[in-house]
Formats: structure tokens, C-alpha cells, sequence
């Protein structure tokens, strides 16, 4: 089952949700900011991606940080940076399954990932 990850309200992830649905992809929505994010799955797409593109810098929560909090980031930091305030998490994050995580949204991404589905 795919699963995009993300905030509700959030105009980006309307805009993938939205490609989604006008394509027939079923897919499951877990807004994290509201039913929050474990360890393990932030961990595996830190795993596969790199920290610096799961943690959203550009973010107002992120930009508010002290300048303390955004030194010396490492994955280990920026994964209890986005447990703490997932609004940190750039979005969308689409899960595909099998260890496969597409982050951001591009719709010519999504559509050669998505293909056949």
C-alpha cells in the first residue's frame, strides 16, 4: 500500500494528493503532525535519503529554532529535531513500499515511480 506522509493543510501536499487522485492511486495519508512519526521510519528515510533532504530548513519551525539547535546538525540531531516538531519534515514524503520513499513532489517523479501501479 503506498502512503504519502505529510500536513494536511499544507499546499503541496494538497497538490500530491490531489495528482494522486486524479490518477486512481490508492494510497493511505498519515499527517504527521497530527498523529506524530516513530523513530524507525524517520530513521530509514534519513537511511536512504540524507538528513539534509528530510529535514525542511526552508520551514518557518526550523527557521525559529535558537541558532544553538541548528549548529552542528547530524542525522542523529536532525532526527530528534523532526520527532520533536515533525512540521520539520519536508513534505510530502510518499512511501511505495518495500524500503522505497519518494520526498517532495514533482509530478514527473511520481509518474515514472508510479508507473504500472
Amino acid at each position: 500500500m503506498t502512503t504519502i506522509y505529510g500536513i494536511k493543510n499544507c499546499d503541496t501536499m494538497k497538490k500530491a494528493r490531489a495528482w494522486l487522485d486524479g490518477r486512481g492511486v490508492a494510497y493511505a495519508f498519515h499527517d504527521y503532525k497530527a498523529s506524530g512519526m516513530d523513530r524507525p521510519a524517520l530513521q530509514a528515510w534519513v537511511a536512504e535519503h540524507g538528513w539534509e533532504k528530510v529535514l525542511n530548513r526552508a520551514g518557518t519551525t526550523f527557521r525559529a529554532l535558537p541558532d544553538a539547535e541548528k549548529q552542528a546538525l547530524d542525522a542523529e540531531k536532525a532526527i530528534a529535531l523532526m520527532l520533536a516538531q515533525p512540521s520539520m519534515i519536508k513534505r510530502p514524503v510518499l512511501d511505495l513500499g518495500k524500503g522505497r520513499t519518494i520526498i517532495g513532489f514533482k509530478p514527473d517523479i511520481y509518474e515514472a515511480a508510479l508507473a504500472g501501479h
